[in-house]
């Protein structure tokens, strides 16, 4: 039996409910990011769970020498379109090492991680990740922030997009945020769960320092401010592999 998100995420319906995402916000988070980061001109970067690649394309309109891998294969094709000399989309599970010791930086963005059954599962994630990396590479996930997420999670919501109504009931389940998704679509009602797990800043920090890396900053938002539990919109942890 799939994974929840392996069906979900490669599912016309998951595109068109969240089509409404930011581009004008992604490019200017990726420009101020990598005005902090400075990363050199030869710089290798990889787009981990790139989705169709938004973030990937924006990095390398700016230069850079970018991968992107993703486990939905529907993605993957479409992104391969755009793909040039130093742009380039594979289908790969995060689970796995892809490119040892390959990357000058490894990103995360948009809470896509969190999702699987068993933390083992998250810890291979990250230690794959670290192994991806270059030494002195860095690593930076874009998470959301759990505690405020909590605090304001809103139970049931409706939207309708281009005639397709997805009707959304939340909750705070054993560690996991659960949305449960009935989508009507003319005639055709079907149902998807998305199951994310609600990490803390402690949890994903134990998991890179045992991977062997160093967590140098944590953000609290796309401008960069500094995190606060209470208040931060979302969770940006940069970190660095050991030398």
């Amino acid at each position: 039996m799939a994974d929840w998100f392996e069906d979900w995420f490669d599912s016309e319906y998951y595109h068109l409910l969240y089509a409404h995402r930011d581009e004008t916000e992604a490019r200017r988070f990726l420009e101020d990011l990598v005005a902090s980061l400075s990363p050199s001109p030869d710089a290798m970067m990889l787009d981990l769970a790139c989705g169709k690649g938004r973030h990937t394309r924006t990095l390398a309109a700016m230069g850079y020498d970018v991968i992107g891998v993703d486990l939905s294969p529907s993605s993957i094709l479409y992104a391969q379109q755009y793909e040039t000399e130093r742009l380039r989309f594979f289908t790969h599970d995060m689970r796995l090492i892809f490119r040892p010791e390959y990357f000058d930086y490894v990103f995360n963005f948009f809470t896509s991680f969190g999702y699987f059954e068993h933390d083992d599962d998250h810890s291979k994630a990250i230690e794959s990740i670290a192994h991806s990396l270059k030494p002195g590479g860095v690593f930076l996930i874009d998470y959301l922030n759990s505690p405020r997420v909590a605090s304001q999670l809103v139970f049931h919501d409706e939207i309708t997009r281009e005639g397709v109504h997805f009707d959304m009931k939340r909750a705070l389940l054993a560690g996991y945020f659960v949305k449960d998704i009935t989508i009507t679509d003319g005639d055709q009602v079907m149902t998807h769960q998305e199951r994310v797990r609600a990490f803390e800043l402690e949890d994903l920090t134990l998991m890179i320092e045992d991977a062997g890396m160093t967590v140098e900053k944590v953000y609290g938002d796309y401008d960069l401010s500094t995190y606060d539990r209470s208040s931060s919109s979302r969770m940006i942890i940069q970190a660095r592999r050991s030398s």
